[in-house]
C-alpha cells in the first residue's frame, strides 16, 4: 500500500477534522459548566460538636426547671470534676471531621481545674470522674448517685461547644482554571470555640459559679490541606480556650470567696464534725495574711534600730 495514502487515511475512531471543530466549543463550554458544578459542591461547609451543661442537666424541655435552694457548703469540701457528655455531632459537607478533643486531653484539663481547688483551704479532696460516670442527660440524679458513690459536695462540670465552617474563596476558580483538571479550590477557614466549667453545690442544685474561655481561629487553605487545617484549627481552639477557662476559673474562685464573706445571705457556712478550720471560705488566706503582717512589722523594727541585731 502506498504510504502516503495511509497517512491520508482518516481512522474511523476519530472524529473528522470539520466535527472536531464543532465538538470542541461544545466540549468547552460543557466543562465550564462542570467546574461550576464541582464549586457549588464544595460550597459552604460546617461541622458542630458540642457538650452542653443544661442539657445534661435539664434533658427534658417540658419539665420546669429545678428551684435552686440556698446553698449549705458543708466544710471541708469534697469536690468532683467531669466532662458532660458530648451530643451527636453534626455536618454538612465534611468527611467526619471531629474536635479533636481526646480523653488524654480532657484529662489533662480535669487535672488543671482540680490544681485551682486544690490551693483552697477549705477543700479535702478532689475526685476526677471518668467519663463512664455520667450519661448524656443524666441531670441531678446523675449527680446524685456520684454524691453517694464517691462522697463528693461538689461538681465543676467542664463543657464545651465547637463550631467550624469552610467556605470557598474568590481564588478558588482561579485554581480551577489554573490548573485545569487538578481540583484545588481555595478555602476561608473559621473555627469558633467555646468552653465552660460550672460550679454546682449537689445537695441545693444551686450554681455557685461559672467560669467560661473562648477562642476564634481563621485561616486560609487549599482543599488538599483543608483536613488537615482544620484539624490543626480545632485543636489550637480547644488548647486556647482550655487556657482562658482555666484564667477565669481562678478569678470567679476569689470572687466566690469574697461573695461568700460579705453576702452571707446567698451561701450558708457549716463544719463538718471534727473539722477545726476557719469559720469562713477566706479564712486560710487570712492567716497567711497576718503572716505577712507580722513579717512587715518585724521587718519595720529591725528599719529603726539596725543594731539590734548585733
Amino acid at each position: 500500500m502506498n504510504p502516503a495514502k495511509v497517512a491520508g487515511m482518516h481512522s474511523p475512531l476519530l472524529p473528522r477534522p470539520g466535527l472536531r471543530r464543532l465538538l470542541l466549543p461544545a466540549l468547552a463550554v460543557a466543562l465550564a459548566f462542570s467546574l461550576a458544578g464541582c464549586v457549588g459542591m464544595w460550597g459552604q461547609r460546617r461541622h458542630h460538636e458540642s457538650s452542653s451543661v443544661v442539657q445534661f442537666l435539664y434533658p427534658d424541655q417540658d419539665l420546669p426547671f429545678v428551684q435552686p435552694a440556698i446553698p449549705t457548703l458543708r466544710l471541708p469540701l469534697r469536690i468532683g470534676v467531669a466532662f458532660v457528655p458530648a451530643g451527636l455531632s453534626g455536618g454538612r459537607g465534611f468527611s467526619h471531621i471531629q474536635a479533636n478533643f481526646t480523653e488524654l486531653q480532657k484529662t489533662e484539663l480535669m487535672r488543671k481545674v482540680s490544681a485551682q481547688f486544690k490551693t483552697l483551704p477549705f477543700v479535702q479532696s478532689i475526685e476526677i470522674i471518668p467519663a463512664t460516670y455520667l450519661r448524656p442527660g443524666g441531670g441531678f440524679t446523675n449527680l446524685d448517685q456520684l454524691r453517694t458513690m464517691l462522697g463528693i459536695d461538689v461538681i465543676a462540670l467542664i463543657a464545651y461547644d465547637q463550631a467550624q465552617s469552610s467556605d470557598d474563596t474568590e481564588a478558588s476558580l482561579a485554581y480551577w482554571t489554573i490548573v485545569g483538571s487538578y481540583v484545588v479550590p481555595g478555602q476561608r477557614n473559621s473555627t469558633h470555640t467555646l468552653m465552660e466549667a460550672a460550679v454546682y453545690d449537689i445537695p441545693s442544685r444551686s450554681l455557685l459559679f461559672r467560669a467560661p474561655g473562648t477562642s476564634t481561629i481563621q485561616n486560609h487553605a487549599t482543599l488538599v490541606r483543608n483536613a488537615h487545617e482544620l484539624k490543626k484549627s480545632s485543636a489550637a481552639g480547644i488548647e486556647q480556650a482550655s487556657a482562658q477557662m482555666t484564667a477565669a476559673l481562678a478569678q470567679e474562685l476569689e470572687l466566690f470567696k469574697v461573695r461568700a464573706r460579705e453576702e452571707p445571705a446567698t451561701v450558708k457556712i457549716e463544719h463538718k464534725p471534727g473539722y477545726t478550720g476557719g469559720g469562713s471560705l477566706d479564712a486560710g488566706f487570712s492567716l497567711v495574711l497576718l503572716v505577712l503582717l507580722g513579717t512587715a512589722g518585724v521587718r519595720a523594727v529591725q528599719g529603726k534600730h539596725p543594731h539590734a541585731r548585733k
